[in-house]
């Protein structure tokens, strides 16, 4: 566990050691705020059209908190190959890779290191987005277990994202290439779902499944079901263990 921490803390200050890391917050802030403000507009809008109706008070989770978190996944998808790119195409690059493979640690170690660190990042680029969630309970009344389980939802997206960014990482010795490629297979999982209407039922329910949006709708409304939190672990996992295998084999040529 020490080694895991070790170089988790390593992963974490090498993205803060460079501008990467603040680049990658500022610019994940600066897209949620501005989706933030344009929702935050549009809702004002329809509660005045609203005003006097026969309609009741609006939903803020419903029409303002769910659309925002369904559109910061947009953002995660621009992100996260700038995360994982660099995590084992620069060690390669810069052949620190055999130094890391030689030290006293597992693979394991190496790649729970890696990946902590990365969702670390993650995990700081959602808490700048508790200064726009602390306005709205300022200014308004809104549920805070759908928001909990909303945030939920993205940590187990985003980890799913982030152990297969690390698989491809650790493919190639390019970032630029590295990230192209993640980048491809996380719009190829993102758009997946919109062929399901022109293929069979059965054919239908595998691709809807395979779909990490499909799986977040639920956690954006507030609902946790354990077969989402299943797929989600399971994806980790499965990233996680093709990891291990790239990085096993890396170690057996080297």
């Amino acid at each position: 566990m020490r080694n895991i921490q070790a170089i988790a803390g390593k992963e974490l200050r090498g993205y803060f050691a460079s501008p990467i890391g603040y680049v990658l917050i500022g610019f994940f802030a600066l897209l949620f705020g501005w989706f933030f403000y344009t929702l935050v507009a549009f809702f004002e809008r329809q509660s005045m059209q609203m005003a006097g109706g026969p309609g009741g008070a609006m939903n803020v989770n419903q029409m303002l908190i769910t659309p925002l978190l369904l559109n910061s996944t947009v953002v995660m998808l621009l992100v996260f190959p700038l995360i994982t790119m660099r995590t084992y195409a620069e060690e390669k690059r810069s052949g620190t890779i055999e130094l890391l493979l030689t030290a006293p640690i597992t693979d394991f170690e190496i790649i729970m290191g890696k990946f902590l660190g990365a969702l670390a990042l993650f995990a700081a680029m959602l808490s700048v987005t508790l200064l726009h969630m602390g306005l709205l309970f300022f200014y308004g009344n809104p549920e805070w277990k759908p928001i909990a389980t909303g945030y939920l939802g993205l940590l187990l997206m985003g980890g799913s994202f982030l152990s297969l960014g690390l698989f491809i990482s650790s493919l190639t010795k390019n970032q630029i290439v590295a990230g192209m490629i993640t980048f491809s297979v996380f719009l190829l999982l993102w758009v997946i779902n919109w062929v399901s209407s022109f293929v069979s039922p059965e054919a239908q329910t595998v691709i809807n499944y395979l779909s990490v949006t499909e799986h977040f709708d639920d956690f954006s409304r507030g609902i946790i079901d354990t077969k989402h939190i299943i797929y989600y672990l399971s994806f980790i996992a499965t990233g996680l263990f093709l990891t291990m295998k790239s990085v096993d084999s890396e170690r057996w040529r080297g």
